[in-house]
């Protein structure tokens, strides 16, 4: 059974919440203090977190950033906010998707259930650990773990999800479509610069590998990678 933090500081919502996802087998934990959102994650350490914006004491960006050093569980949030900027930022400080109020409560069991699918589901089950090699930058799905020479890193579930495609692709072109398809389930859950954000954390992450242009932006098509690094060391 997987677990469901709610940190949403409407009672009536997070009651609301819990009641609709424990119908559907999850055991939610509601918190209610908000002063120790992270101390509570680490305790109940959950396989989700539904996550508020507009929270006491701390925003929830902030708290994103703080699971984030600790875990990368998935992170949904939920929030009033419709612009664009707040989902980006949402993205940009570790959230992994974004669902705007009010909602209908399917929509909301859809998404945890992609979203645990991928993270406590589909790979739990696999006996062998599956590994993407491109020319010895190595992709390890079921630890979210990027690997160079001697140095790894660890990814968030959207950035693995964008790095183990264009891996698979190798130096095959990957079109935007099909990226945020495997990102968000469809190609237009939000907007095109979302992707960009992502594109551009990767590369800030291959940068701290010291590899620099491997994903390369090709005009009116999409991405695709490429191997700079061996010219590089």
């Amino acid at each position: 059974m997987s677990t469901i933090l709610i940190v949403e500081d409407n009672d009536k919502m997070r009651e609301l919440l819990s009641d609709y996802l424990t119908k559907y087998g999850y055991k939610c934990k509601k918190l209610e203090d908000f002063e120790e959102v992270l101390a509570v994650f680490l305790e109940v350490n959950p396989d989700l977190v539904l996550l508020d914006i507009n929270l006491p004491y701390f925003d929830g960006f902030y708290w994103c950033r703080q699971i984030r050093k600790h875990s990368n569980c998935p992170i949904i949030f939920i929030s009033a906010r419709e612009g664009t900027m707040d989902q980006v930022m949402a993205i940009e400080n570790g959230g992994d998707d974004y669902i705007t109020k009010p909602f209908s409560f399917e929509i909301v069991t859809a998404k945890v259930k992609s979203q645990l699918r991928r993270t406590v589901g589909e790979y739990s089950t696999r006996k062998e650990e599956r590994i993407i090699n491109f020319n010895g930058l190595k992709y390890y799905p079921e630890k979210l773990e990027i690997s160079f020479q001697s140095k790894t890193l660890e990814l968030s579930k959207k950035e693995a999800l964008l790095i183990e495609l264009l891996l698979e692709r190798s130096d095959k072109v990957t079109s935007r479509e099909r990226l945020m398809e495997k990102m968000w389930d469809t190609d237009t859950f939000v907007d095109e610069n979302t992707l960009n954000v992502y594109i551009t954390r990767i590369r800030k992450r291959l940068e701290e590998f010291g590899i620099t242009g491997a994903i390369e932006t090709i005009r009116g098509a999409g991405y695709r990678m490429k191997n700079t690094w061996n010219r590089q060391i």
